[in-house]
């Protein structure tokens, strides 16, 4: 099963917009800083990163939201155009879409 494609389709133009903080040491940074709105993980993403994300994203009050895509790694880095297994959106009218993205296609 893959997203919805208008969610890959956002990543994409997020990542153009410079919203997105791609792999894990981007992706922790912007956790930390508080700059990111929404934490999103590829399907194949090992647990122990799934862990250590969501231990981050909730930490010190922090309370940013983390999603599992059903996209790959490969599936993001066509979208993006960066293999990452870990992204951040740092923008809250993209995460907002996104995150409405993707509670409708969990249902």
């Amino acid at each position: 099963m893959t997203d919805n494609p208008k969610l890959l389709s956002l990543l994409g133009m997020c990542r153009r917009a410079g919203k997105l903080s791609c792999g894990h040491d981007a992706a922790v940074g912007s956790i930390r800083s508080k700059s990111a709105k929404l934490c999103l993980l590829s399907s194949d993403s090992s647990q122990r990163l799934r862990k250590e994300i969501e231990r981050e994203a909730a930490f010190d009050g922090r309370d940013i939201p983390v999603g599992t895509l059903f996209s790959t790694i490969d599936e993001i880095g066509r979208a993006t155009g960066l293999k990452s297994a870990v992204l951040t959106v740092n923008d809250e009218g993209f995460a907002k879409t996104m995150l409405g993205l993707l509670n409708k296609s969990n249902r």
